[in-house]
């Protein structure tokens, strides 16, 4: 099931009774999730990163987006304008397709998967993990694999508080390690 689906039938009624919210539309959702990738060490040999590229690209869905440096820095040998890394944010049916393979394909097929950590949420709510090897993706072939890297997933939600996007991510079937307890309200 599409996490979407599972979203709609329900999560959205179990958030409602926990969070004691009343209007439908308040419930926290994931508003979008970006990919991205440093490419420092790419840069630093043989400066073609258009593999990282073809990888985000495959797995985004769409087209991935080279970033470059916006200021100057002399201890990191980076001028204004070089690219440092490489993202792709996804919403709507393709960010739902890459969420529910990260959940139900990804995840299982990480070496030593013990679970994610609940330390990852920020004040407002958004998740952020990282994962070390691209490679556990379904849609990169091993085969064509050079250099393995890694790569950052960030998903925003409208949750207001970090409780609120644990409790989301976790009815979607997110696996955390550890349970939070719901926080005291004085």
């Amino acid at each position: 099931m599409k996490l979407s689906e599972k979203y709609k039938k329900e999560v959205v009624k179990e958030l409602m009774k926990e969070l004691g919210i009343k209007n439908i539309n308040a419930v926290p959702r994931i508003k979008k999730a970006a990919i991205n990738v440093g490419i420092g060490s790419y840069l630093a040999g043989s400066k073609d990163y258009s593999q990282v590229m073809e990888n985000i690209t495959q797995i985004a869905g769409q087209k991935a987006v080279v970033r470059k440096a916006k200021i100057a820095v002399s201890n990191f040998k980076l001028r204004k304008g070089m690219p440092v890394g490489i993202s792709a944010t996804i919403r709507g049916a393709k960010m739902d397709d890459f969420l529910t393979r990260l959940v139900n394909v990804v995840f299982p097929r990480v070496r030593d998967f013990r679970g994610i950590s609940v330390k990852s949420f920020d004040k407002n709510g958004n998740y952020t993990v990282g994962i070390k090897e691209y490679t556990v993706f379904p849609e990169v072939n091993p085969d064509d694999v050079i250099k393995i890297h890694g790569l950052q997933i960030n998903i925003e939600t409208s949750a207001k508080t970090p409780y609120e996007g644990y409790l989301l991510l976790k009815k979607l079937g997110f696996p955390f390690k550890d349970e939070v307890k719901k926080p005291e309200i004085k």
